[in-house]
């Protein structure tokens, strides 16, 4: 007790503390950014570090990453992107909710369990640190396959009452993380020659193309504010209704904050699935009506922001015990370390315990001032969901393509992020639950890796009797009464697309699962010619989603049978009405990525900011020329001169 509060004292030391403020200011904005979040916040302070005293070298670190993951719920909530990988599940209740004019209550409920959730994650890493580290090295391979299966179990409890079709979103997910080089084999697959795809696809863009194109699409053809109702109309929203609402669903957020602490002790799993995982375990352990998940229920916000804040805390514990980093921001921390001749290991726990303290106390303190000064903010930016969607729109854009842009600077990144927008539009037309992709998609690589390792060097003798059987049995247990709920069909119709459901969709839907069925079938029998690491697991997958995808089909050629008209204007025709307009905006999208490598990437973000103002929103010339200045100045000031984003000259001096 004495070290730890030693290294309290070490944080509000000197200049330590103004570093650690100057940490949160900077997390909080690049988390509210999409496509930023506080590892490109830490990747830019790193050098700054550089002759700086430790404990304020990692309070500036600390604090940069710590909030990172409560500001990302801005965007999840307000344009229903998510701000970053942490808060994909947010966008799923959250965005409702802000349709609903019910943006301060949404905040209030996120930013209050966040800061219990970074508050327990602390307590926990200091806590864990001297007696859960053996923790880290029991696991090993198979009980990271399991949990990523545990993981893939929550496809039911993000597709609603869609499950089928989340099935087959899910097995789509896991087939596009299969492209690129497996982790037993120097062979690639699915890349098509493309030296672009030879390593897979960046997360980035498929993550906020799948929801942030569509949803920019149907915000530039409503005409409309994000919210439908008039800020005054909205009875009862109000920061202290979420307030009530995190506390009143306290053991909630207690539990999702111990899942995300230990979930984020284990390297390759963290933030990207922990929120998922908390959001599963919300809906099956809800014990009223679960109709409401979907369509903005609070406890939708509370689950996966209380998890993914206590993740930091539980990362930590690795890479300070074992120099074991379990993700991109823990490889900086490592870096960090380095740089301050910090060896992870015993020495952590012993001569530098006060500093590694300090550390937990930089995490703690960094997680209450972030929740504070974003509950005082979050009234003036909840206004943001009244004003005209056109106004959003072409900044969003900006944000979206310079978010997918900066990790991987080519031009296929852009294309890749068109691809998975249109993908996107697609599904939430159709009826399908995008969630379940996503979740696919991040989990792939972890269980193929889990998967090859454990063939090659366990039998399964020692898999039976390792950890394993016992998170097996966990699994087993979850997935037998959650079966029984849904056979039971009790408070089991929540709905996570709220999308119309027309003869169109349906039709629409139908050409999905075909098209599904064929693609699945393709890549089964590409994976026949490989070798048996490399062909095991995409073939299992292709089975298990060609086989849903029939289900789908047949399923789907029954509810058009047996579909009955609402009135006229339920027709194919009607359907595709309704949609043509997001097909222009679609189309004025891909303009703009088709010119960037023409007249270069600012240029054409630029011009299609004041092209969209002026053709589409109908403002005035002045107002698109001070929009437009303003997006340049952006661009200028914060990706080129602050993060050194090589962007695409024009052709002409290239």
């Amino acid at each position: 007790m004495e070290q730890f509060f030693a290294g309290l004292g070490l944080v509000l030391q000197g200049t330590t503390f103004l570093y650690l403020m100057g940490g949160v200011l900077l997390g909080l904005w690049f988390g509210a950014i999409p496509g930023l979040g506080g590892v490109t916040a830490m990747i830019l302070v790193l050098p700054f570090t550089f002759g700086m005293e430790p404990a304020a070298a990692f309070a500036l670190l600390l604090g940069a990453l710590a909030v990172s993951t409560t500001s990302d719920t801005i965007s999840s909530v307000m344009l229903g992107i998510p701000g970053t990988i942490a808060s994909q599940a947010t966008v799923i209740d959250g965005h409702q909710m802000a349709k609903q004019g019910r943006v301060l209550t949404a905040f209030g409920a996120a930013f209050t369990v966040s800061a219990i959730g970074g508050v327990i994650g602390g307590l926990a890493l200091a806590l864990s640190l001297p007696i859960m580290t053996w923790l880290v090295l029991t696991f090993g391979a198979p009980e990271f396959f399991v949990l990523s299966l545990i993981g893939l179990v929550m496809v039911g409890g993000v597709s609603g009452n869609a499950i089928g079709k989340g099935i087959c979103a899910g097995a789509l997910g896991l087939l596009i993380s299969q492209i690129g080089y497996p982790v037993a084999s120097s062979e690639p697959r699915y890349w098509f020659n493309s030296m672009f795809l030879i390593d897979g696809l960046p997360l980035v863009p498929v993550v906020i193309g799948l929801f942030g194109i569509p949803e920019m699409m149907q915000l530039a053809t409503s005409g409309k504010s994000l919210a439908t109702r008039n800020f005054a109309q909205s009875e009862g929203d109000s920061l202290m209704a979420g307030v009530r609402a995190a506390f009143a669903h306290r053991w909630l957020a207690l539990r999702c904050s111990i899942m995300g602490t230990y979930i984020g002790m284990l390297p390759g799993l963290g933030a990207s699935v922990v929120d998922w995982l908390a959001y599963g375990h919300a809906v099956q352990s809800a014990r009223d009506d679960r109709s409401q998940f979907g369509k903005g229920d609070v406890r939708g916000v509370i689950a996966p922001e209380a998890a993914n804040n206590a993740t930091l805390g539980g990362s930590l514990i690795p890479t300070l015990s074992f120099g074991i980093p379990g993700s991109g921001a823990m490889a900086i921390m490592l870096g960090a370390m380095t740089i301050h001749g910090l060896v992870p290991g015993p020495a952590m726990l012993h001569e530098n315990l006060t500093l590694t303290f300090s550390m937990v106390w930089s995490v703690i303190l960094a997680n209450i001032v972030g929740a504070v000064a974003l509950m005082l903010w979050s009234r003036q930016v909840s206004r943001a969901a009244f004003i005209s969607g056109n106004l959003v729109v072409p900044a969003v854009f900006v944000f979206l393509v310079m978010g997918s842009f900066i990790g991987q600077p080519d031009v296929r990144t852009l294309i890749a992020l068109l691809c998975i927008g249109f993908a996107g539009f697609a599904l939430r037309a159709a009826g399908w639950p995008r969630p379940p992709l996503i979740l696919g998609f991040v989990l792939g690589p972890v269980m193929e890796n889990s998967l090859a390792i454990t063939a090659q060097a366990y039998t399964w003798g020692e898999v039976l009797t390792r950890p394993t059987i016992i998170i097996l049995g966990l699994l087993l247990v979850g997935v037998f009464f959650a079966a029984a709920r849904t056979i039971a069909k009790r408070r089991n119709d929540f709905q996570i697309e709220l999308s119309e459901r027309s003869k169109g969709s349906l039709t629409l839907s139908l050409g999905l699962a075909i098209g599904s069925v064929a693609l699945f079938v393709w890549a089964y029998l590409q994976a026949t010619e490989w070798s048996f690491l490399s062909r095991v697991f995409p073939m299992a997958i292709a089975s298990v989603g060609a086989l849903t995808a029939l289900c789908i089909v047949v399923a789907d050629i029954r509810a058009l049978n047996r579909y009955v008209p609402v009135d006229g204007s339920d027709t194919l025709r009607g359907f595709w009405h309704r949609h043509a307009r997001e097909l222009a905006v679609f189309a004025m999208f891909a303009l703009a990525v088709a010119l960037a490598p023409v007249v270069g990437l600012a240029a054409a973000m630029v011009g299609f900011t004041a092209l969209y103002l002026l053709a589409w929103g109908r403002f005035t010339l002045l107002t698109a020329l001070i929009y437009a200045a303003a997006v340049g100045t952006f661009l200028y000031v914060v990706y080129h001169r602050m993060l050194h984003v090589p962007f695409l000259p024009p052709f002409f001096l290239s």
